[in-house]
């Protein structure tokens, strides 16, 4: 039983599900969508874009609070879990919907696979540092992105037999979509936007920012929206907006604190458009954990506007600098971009489209050993 619930997990599904139908002998599987998705019409647009099958079951569990969101998933996920009575559930990422399915699961002694494990940003303000580490606690088997993963997870008490090294299947997924992207001016002209605006000399930047630490406090996202506006002098920016983040920016009423020449507002993009817009521009800044990965396997330089990181490979080895909220830091870091100096980074190990296979074959092979 395979479950996704928000945007981050349907790219790094999608892979698995193919592998596992392509393993031979096949690993027979039903994917359950809790409907955490903020977009039921973005969150098809996404399985459309991914070539996900329609989920067999989508609990509808809507938005919420954490505590009522992760409630209301385990509240529906269990009748599922008795009705199908499968061999594992299968968890990716580190939204509210891995943690409530992973609870579900273990107490009624079903294994649990966590895809994505052992990473860490060591901040546990973060909702999801939280759901990582308890969801890999209590996990059979987990599969690791990075080798650094499996140090955090030894550390915290996981058995490293219970451990699995494969890469990183949300870059099967930008690999094997690549070749789809949208061109960014085939983007800009569906919403109504003249390409010519940004796409000359320099380039664009591309933003996204959704963390609530980031948009979530008047004063922060006023001070963050004000150091955008100083970078988009010097290089136009196109803005995909988080519903989280436009809600607040009227609330707070700060949508006249972008220029509106140089700073264009997108609404949520479906993957191929965000991927040809990650693709053609100059740099990236943003705060999502995806991107960080994504612009690392794209080689495109990415600005991440947070003091730290799930994903220290993405600034190890790969294009990504943490610039925190710091106005003189971001503004310093585009500079250097603009003038060639940026980090391109190399593709980290594993990162080879393949990490999904290698999944399939290590399930196959713990399934028939007794998953325990």
């Amino acid at each position: 039983m395979c479950v996704v619930g928000a945007r981050p997990n349907f790219m790094k599904m999608a892979p698995i599900l193919r592998a596992l139908a392509a393993h031979r002998p096949p690993l027979p599987s039903m994917l359950v969508h809790t409907g955490q998705h903020y977009d039921q019409g973005m969150s098809h647009q996404l399985f459309e874009d991914l070539g996900l099958p329609t989920p067999d079951l989508n609990l509808e569990v809507g938005s919420g609070s954490h505590a009522v969101q992760t409630a209301e998933v385990m509240r529906r996920f269990e009748p599922a879990l008795d009705d199908h009575k499968p061999a594992c559930v299968l968890v990716v990422g580190d939204v509210n919907s891995t943690l409530a399915c992973t609870l579900v699961a273990v107490k009624k002694n079903v294994p649990v696979v966590h895809v994505e494990a052992g990473l860490r940003s060591h901040d546990r303000k973060m909702p999801e540092e939280i759901n990582r580490i308890l969801t890999d606690q209590v996990a059979d088997r987990l599969y690791t992105t990075e080798r650094s993963a499996l140090e955090n997870l030894v550390r915290e008490g996981v058995a490293a037999e219970r451990v699995c090294f494969v890469g990183n299947v949300m870059i099967d997924s930008l690999l094997s979509s690549r070749p789809h992207a949208k061109p960014t001016a085939q983007t800009l002209r569906f919403h109504g936007i003249d390409p010519s605006l940004i796409l000359h000399e320099k380039g664009y930047g591309l933003v996204t920012l959704h963390r609530p630490s980031n948009v979530d406090d008047a004063d922060t996202l006023r001070r963050l929206l004000g150091i955008l506006s100083e970078v988009a002098q010097s290089l136009p920016l196109v803005f995909a907006l988080h519903p989280r983040t436009r809600h607040n920016m009227d609330r707070f009423g700060l949508m006249d604190r972008v220029d509106a020449r140089r700073v264009l507002l997108l609404p949520p993009q479906g993957y191929l458009e965000m991927l040809g817009l990650m693709r053609d521009a100059t740099l990236v800044l943003t705060d999502s954990g995806g991107l960080q990965e994504e612009t690392t396997a794209l080689g495109v330089p990415c600005l991440t506007l947070r003091e730290s990181t799930e994903r220290p490979i993405t600034a190890e080895q790969g294009s990504n600098t943490l610039v925190g909220c710091d106005g003189q830091a971001i503004r310093s870091a585009v500079a250097d971009i603009l003038r060639g100096a940026g980090k391109c980074g190399r593709m980290p190990e594993l990162w080879d489209g393949q990490a999904a296979h290698r999944i399939a074959a290590d399930l196959w092979r713990w399934l028939a050993a007794g998953a325990r």
